[in-house]
């Protein structure tokens, strides 16, 4: 089996690249809230600065009046083989720090970077790596302590805000509570035994610690405390004593504080018979074996949680797709995959499975007959226009029988209202078109991770589709044109024969007269009226069949063909730049890749110690 301090070690060093990466979670638990950790929890002046610096065994932390500690410290303990000791800040990577007055020193300044001078207090940890042959592994967080009042210069919310900070490490499963509180004061009004039961009523998760034992009133001791009759937890108590005020100021040593509080416990009359379980450093044991048994519980649900992780990340990755490879065969293929991945959803625009192509449908079935409806015919076929035409079609000699040229100019110049409503459904699918090609680019997953790319497949599409829509501009007005060219001549003669099966002889005579009368041009602007219906009817069929030909089949058939032809002939280098990414995009697959490594170094690493 793995030995307690390469297994503990393990996991420090686990929690440690998960901060540097920024893996405290988002949704769902994340690895560093997974691996156990101590929260030092008390009230201001309880003694959790001493207690820390006891299990440490060196004078590192800010001293003073009030709330000293003003956001979370994260330390972490590496036990070294031997060697200098040494700290190191997240903050400040690569920075050694040898001289632990440099490190309190940094503590109060990071601690005022954030909440300034005042004694305002944050939630943003500080995070320390403490390196040292005479630690044990442990990866210990330092908290705000409790209090009870705000004092001068705190905002009213400061016993709240201290409480919800403090609650938020220690509601967690994974988080051990060593509870500390002051033996000079009674035990039922401690803050952090208080806390401790409210988050962890069954006590599996609390240690007890009790300072101060050197300070209380002669002939008082805490054995009922100590031995669990005051208020009894799952684990033993752990009595400590502190270095005095006097010894703080003589900057005594904190080895020889451990071995002159050892010595106290040792000569107490009261707590001799304890002393083989009282003192920082039995603390320390006694925290790191507690972490270990807690470690090799947690390693299946752990393992487990890395592997869903791990599961995720790929995920994620290949969502977003895998880096590029930097040959230029490569390059082309991922280009051309990726148009081939836009033609996908444009087409599932048009075809169905994706909304869009059934706008164009409306263009042919509401907005092109509407537009037809609207075309002034009435004003061109009206009784005077129609007189105008067709005694200017006379000339100097009025018709003899039929006025076939001022026909002629009626239907024309009706024929050419056409053009209007036929550009307008050109122009129309051309536009519905172009934002399917917008929407295609928008939704092509595969895509967003290359907005040059995109840039320039919106840019090669646009272009096609303009080209496409002057083809279609040319084919509905040769259609219109070619009503104009050729005219049938059976639906006149018909009109010519039917009144004639009608008409009285006695009437012939009357018929010259008639020819220059308001009903005679009534009647020819109604023939020609009838003739455009029947055109109009052709045309509404005829120029949908053109515009889906040559703009809706065009754009499903070969948008992207000269774009094809364009990057086949590019060099690598221009190849590189069309798939140039998002920089955000970029920096979110290198956290991702980093993370996937992280997980899978962890698993392996875990596998490897917990078993072996």
């Amino acid at each position: 089996m793995a030995t307690m301090e390469s297994l503990i070690g393990l996991v420090n060093r686990i929690q440690r690249a998960c901060t540097v990466l920024g893996d405290h979670g988002g949704q769902g638990m994340s690895l560093w809230e997974a691996l156990p950790s101590v929260a030092v929890v008390g009230g201001q002046s309880s003694g959790k600065s001493s207690v820390l610096e006891s299990v440490v065994g060196r004078d590192f932390l800010p001293r003073g009046s009030g709330i000293v500690t003003r956001r979370p410290l994260v330390l972490q303990l590496h036990k070294t083989d031997g060697g200098q000791e040494y700290a190191e800040f997240l903050h400040a990577p690569k920075k050694r720090l040898t001289d632990f007055a440099a490190v309190r020193k940094e503590i109060a300044d990071e601690t005022d970077r954030i909440t300034g001078k005042s004694k305002q207090i944050s939630n943003v940890p500080i995070h320390l790596s403490i390196y040292s042959p005479n630690v044990v592994n442990l990866t210990l967080i330092d908290l705000p302590g409790l209090t009870k009042v705000a004092v001068e210069g705190q905002p009213e919310s400061i016993v709240q805000d201290i409480e919800m900070m403090v609650r938020s490490y220690v509601e967690k499963p994974n988080c051990i509570i060593l509870a500390i509180s002051p033996a000079n004061q009674d035990i039922a009004t401690s803050d952090a035994i208080k806390l401790a039961r409210e988050v962890d009523p069954s006590g599996e998760r609390t240690f007890g610690v009790l300072t101060k034992l050197d300070l209380m009133d002669k002939g008082t001791n805490a054995l009922d405390v100590l031995e669990g009759r005051s208020y009894r937890l799952q684990h033993p108590w752990v009595g400590i004593v502190n270095r005095s005020q006097a010894d703080i100021n003589k900057n005594v040593d904190m080895i020889y504080a451990r071995r002159k509080e050892q010595e106290y416990f040792e000569s107490s009359p009261e707590y001799g018979h304890l002393a083989h379980k009282m003192g920082s450093e039995y603390l320390a044991k006694l925290l790191s074996q507690h972490l270990e048994h807690v470690i090799r519980q947690r390693i299946p649900s752990i393992l487990a949680l890395i592997n869903k992780t791990i599961d995720e990340l790929n995920a994620e990755l290949d969502r977003i797709g895998r880096p590029i490879a930097v040959d230029s065969g490569a390059q082309l293929y991922t280009i051309l995959e990726l148009c081939r991945a836009f033609d996908r959803v444009f087409r599932e625009h048009l075809d169905g499975g994706r909304p869009g192509g059934d706008r164009i449908y409306g263009v042919f079935d509401h907005q092109l007959p509407a537009a037809l409806k609207k075309l002034p015919f009435d004003r061109h076929l009206s009784t005077k226009n129609v007189q105008k035409v067709v005694s200017e079609a006379d000339g100097y000699q009025p018709h003899l029988i039929a006025p076939e040229q001022g026909y002629r100019r009626l239907i024309d110049g009706s024929i050419t209202y056409f053009k209007g409503p036929a550009d307008a459904s050109v122009d129309a699918v051309h536009f519905i078109l172009k934002e399917l090609v917008r929407k295609s680019i928008a939704q092509t997953e595969e895509l967003k991770r290359f907005p040059t790319l995109q840039s320039e497949i919106a840019a090669a599409a646009n272009d096609s589709l303009e080209k496409f829509r002057e083809e279609s501009r040319k084919t509905v007005v040769r259609l219109v044109d070619m009503e104009s060219s050729y005219l049938t001549v059976e639906f006149f003669r018909k009109l010519h024969l039917e009144p004639e099966k009608n008409q009285n002889p006695k009437d012939t005579n009357n018929s010259n007269i008639d020819r220059y009368s308001d009903n005679h041009f009534r009647r020819i602007g109604s023939n020609v009226n009838a003739y455009i219906n029947m055109v109009c009817d052709t045309l509404r069929n005829s120029i949908p069949k053109a515009v889906v030909y040559c703009q809706v089949r065009e754009a499903k058939r070969a948008l992207l063909n000269n774009f094809y032809v364009q990057v086949g002939r590019r060099e690598k280098e221009q190849l590189g730049q069309m798939l140039d990414e998002d920089p955000a995009l970029m920096e979110k697959r290198s956290q991702i890749a980093k993370r996937l490594e992280l997980y899978k170094s962890a698993r392996d690493e875990i596998d490897s110690v917990a078993w072996k």
